[in-house]
């Protein structure tokens, strides 16, 4: 018994220069060209048993643009990111070198006083670990970047570091195959099919 879990990364809100820990803004006008240009390839994952997102705006548009009707789940919001919740990298790295550098190196520290690397992936992985297998049973997610790649790094028992090697654009699938610990990466087409 095992389930597909094909996690689909959140429109944008905002460019990739302007993108603030932990952000909770809705998808900006070019998030929602994008979901428009991508839905017919993305529209037959709404097959899937199971829809769930990350409680974000923007993970939520995402999947009510795509008519999943996804039910939010509080495991898959982004990683807590304490007093810096809302800045942007450049900002942090301005005002605290040597903290942001500690986040970098060390998964099991968080100087922002939120969420360390380590805990993040490890609650990612508890809600992936508990989804409901049966015969191939179908499980779509719509969540943030950063969420993807934790799933990913978890999923495939990668060492914590392996997380900032991992890049997920806007509205990009990925599919985890197995159960409670047990999960294989499987790459298929654009939109296909869970």
């Amino acid at each position: 018994m095992h389930a597909h879990v094909t996690l689909i990364a959140a429109a944008r809100s905002a460019s990739l220069l302007a993108e603030r820990f932990d952000d909770d803004r809705p998808l900006d006008r070019a998030g929602w060209d994008d979901v428009r240009h991508a839905a017919p390839a993305l529209l037959p994952l709404g097959v899937a048993e199971l829809r769930y997102c990350s409680p974000t705006p923007r993970s939520r548009a995402t999947g009510d643009a795509l008519g999943f009707a996804p039910l939010a789940q509080p495991a898959l919001r982004d990683c807590d990111m304490g007093r810096w919740r809302g800045l942007t990298l450049a900002e942090v790295t301005a005002r605290e070198p040597a903290a942001v550098d500690a986040w970098l190196s060390d998964p099991h520290s968080a100087p922002h006083g939120g969420e360390s690397l380590l805990a993040f992936i490890s609650r990612v992985g508890g809600w992936l670990d508990t989804r409901p297998v049966g015969d191939g049973t179908r499980v779509i997610a719509v969540a943030e970047p950063a969420v993807v790649r934790a799933a990913l790094t978890y999923g495939l028992k990668a060492p914590p570091s392996t997380y900032w090697n991992i890049d997920v654009r806007p509205l990009s699938t990925v599919t985890l195959t197995g159960h409670g610990g047990r999960w294989n990466l499987r790459l298929d087409a654009r939109g296909g099919t869970p």
